[in-house]
């Protein structure tokens, strides 16, 4: 009688899980048909108009596509006048690689490209749910996809681009390690540490994960020290890789310099343009994007006041730091915040808390604001995400 109760039990958990997720990715689908119907309809509105699928194609994708069709050059490039450029050494593989793979069984590589990044999206739609659920409860979980999936720079996520990709692995992985299913959460942290360089910033979380459980898990302790030391190699493998194939140690840093202005100078570049436009305020899409970053670095301050899950509060500070350091194109950086996740937490937290009419109501209007915002960027602002 107890079996058979305890079976009952499993089931209907089972049930409430799988009817938690479905509710998930319900709420993913209404963000991106939401900000495809904004972007078809400000694209209307401009003096040049592109197809939908061209608006979803462009800029990195580009680049993702040039490097799983024709492969990664041998070396440097250089400009018809001997300086050097960026090249397609500067992405990581594994998005490039899941692109050749549907391109290989008879699709076309662009279609490969957007099909990947929409199951990618699906994907991450899931595992946000279940971290969040995870950490604060079911009602967190749906917050969180809604919070996330419709972010100022979550137009991405229907793009030719990889943070889809990096969101599912990254998610996942931190699904896995709360678990405890290393196994699992090795194999997602080299993933991600292959699919974008602040997978570096996700292993460590998941190092710190392995450390915790050390002194409270039952299992052997192989295995969460495994996982992380996997996760670890990714980064380095991937950097190594590029200096062997150039014979430049720092050659994935000097092509990214070359290419996109990247370099990391401790934050100088980014307090410099938060100094200056917010002095000059001079353009809205760059005051938008400074007030991004203030209200970014306020929520994980108080993300962090929240004592949240340490593994993840370990990454976020991290990879903030690796956004925040870097020189670049500063309208990018919200697009490499999207993931980081940190500064969604005290969003996801009051989402949880409050009353359900308040909540839809808020996230609606924070939903609204951010899908048209990502449609206005890949419409009307001329310059890359």
């Amino acid at each position: 009688m107890v079996e058979e109760t305890q079976k009952e039990e499993t089931l209907w958990d089972k049930a409430g899980e799988l009817s938690g997720v479905l509710t998930a990715v319900g709420i993913l689908a209404l963000t991106r048909v939401g900000q495809l119907l904004m972007i078809n309809w400000l694209n209307g509105g401009v003096a040049e108009p592109r197809s939908l699928w061209e608006r979803l194609l462009i800029w990195d994708a580009g680049w993702f596509l040039r490097v799983a069709m024709d492969g990664y050059p041998e070396g440097y490039t250089y400009s018809s006048s001997g300086q050097l450029e960026g090249n397609e050494l500067a992405f990581f593989p594994v998005y490039p690689m899941l692109i050749r793979a549907g391109a290989a069984i008879g699709i076309d590589p662009s279609a490969a490209a957007l099909t990947v990044a929409w199951l990618a999206s699906v994907a991450a739609g899931i595992v946000l749910h279940l971290l969040g659920s995870s950490l604060y409860g079911k009602r967190a979980g749906w917050a969180l996809v809604a919070i996330c999936c419709s972010a100022p720079a979550s137009v991405v996520l229907s793009m030719a681009y990889s943070e889809s990709l990096f969101i599912a692995l990254v998610a996942g992985m931190f699904v896995a390690a709360h678990r405890r299913v290393w196994w699992a959460a090795g194999l997602l942290g080299l993933l991600t540490a292959l699919s974008r360089p602040t997978g570096a910033a996700a292993a460590l979380g998941l190092a710190v994960a392995a450390l915790l459980a050390l002194k409270h898990d039952d299992q052997p302790k192989w295995k969460p020290l495994a996982a992380a030391a996997v996760a670890l190699a990714g980064v380095p493998a991937y950097l190594g890789w590029v200096a062997y194939r150039v014979g430049d140690l720092t050659a994935w840093f000097k092509i990214q310099t070359a290419g996109w202005g990247t370099s990391f100078d401790y934050g100088a570049s980014t307090g410099q343009f938060l100094w200056t436009t917010l002095r000059s305020g001079d353009g809205w899409i760059p005051m938008s994007v400074a007030l991004i970053l203030l209200a970014a670095l306020a929520a994980a301050g108080v993300a962090l006041a929240q004592k949240p899950w340490l593994p993840l509060a370990v990454y976020g500070v991290v990879a903030m730091i690796l956004v925040y350091g870097q020189a670049g194109f500063y309208h990018s950086k919200p697009r490499l915040l999207l993931p980081v996740l940190l500064t969604l937490l005290p969003a996801v937290v009051a989402a949880a808390r409050a009353r359900p009419r308040v909540a839809v109501l808020s996230i609606t209007a924070w939903a609204l604001f951010g899908l048209w915002y990502g449609a206005y960027l890949v419409t009307v602002w001329p310059y890359t995400l």
